[in-house]
């Protein structure tokens, strides 16, 4: 229908008794504003989904690297005296395992460990080109499983879902749960030290190289140019672990 027959045909019906015209019927406008309003709050729920979603994704990026997967460089020492200095640091935690006794499975256990921490560090720094990565991995892997085995030497009875955990995650996060059964270790020690006098000494010289070691550690990753700090931590750690060995 055109225009103008509506607009006579709405002139025809005024007359009607009871029947009252309207400009335009208010449902399509309110219909429009309800969907016009749905339109709204959507957008608003992804916007702020959006936004939750990179709060996570920059909280996740921003993770310690205890939390990351292992990434193996291919680069570490500069020359061949870091080479040599590396490789004749390692050989202590080879010695080191060989002294510690053995007498259970669980002390040798962490006494072999120990010898492939050496084994691991001295093959690391001496390797080159693809290889290396391959070596670093084994170099972290050792050191968290040389943790595992002491926590495990020092207290017979560690949870058991705590124990499955680590074996999980030793391959992917070797620093994570090298952290956590270090932490067991330290506390374990303290204890020790408040009970028994004679290891206080001990444990004296063990708190100055686990802090002077710590402070090795994040300076090498921190300043990765300086010289000879990953020799000198290497040093450092030698020490915590020979003071360790007391505890056995």
């Amino acid at each position: 229908m055109s225009p103008q027959g509506a607009l006579k045909t709405s002139k025809a019906l005024e007359g009607v008794h009871g029947v009252h015209l309207v400009p335009h019927s208010p449902f399509p406008l309110e219909e429009i504003n309800q969907h016009r309003d749905f339109q709204n709050s959507t957008c608003e729920s992804s916007v702020f989904g959006a936004s939750q979603q990179l709060i996570v994704q920059r909280v996740w990026q921003q993770r310690p690297s205890c939390l990351r997967p292992i990434k193996c460089s291919l680069h570490g020492d500069k020359n061949i005296a870091e080479t040599v200095a590396n490789v004749l640091t390692s050989i202590p935690f080879i010695a080191l395992g060989m002294q510690v006794p053995r007498k259970n499975m669980n002390c040798k256990l962490y006494a072999n460990s120990l010898i492939g921490v050496g084994v691991a560090s001295s093959l690391y720094h001496a390797s080159r080109g693809q290889m290396r990565k391959y070596m670093r991995w084994a170099d972290y892997t050792m050191i968290a499983t040389a943790t595992v085995c002491l926590s495990r030497a020092l207290r017979n009875k560690n949870p058991k879902l705590l124990m499955a955990a680590s074996a999980v995650l030793l391959p992917i996060q070797p620093l994570m749960v090298s952290a956590v059964h270090t932490g067991m270790m330290e506390v374990a020690f303290a204890k020790r030290a408040v009970e028994e006098p004679e290891l206080k000494a001990a444990y004296r010289v063990h708190k100055m190289s686990s802090i002077v070691g710590g402070a090795l550690f994040i300076a090498d990753d921190a300043f990765p140019q300086t010289p000879f700090l990953h020799a000198a931590w290497h040093l450092a750690a030698a020490i915590g672990v020979c003071t360790c060995n007391k505890l056995l």
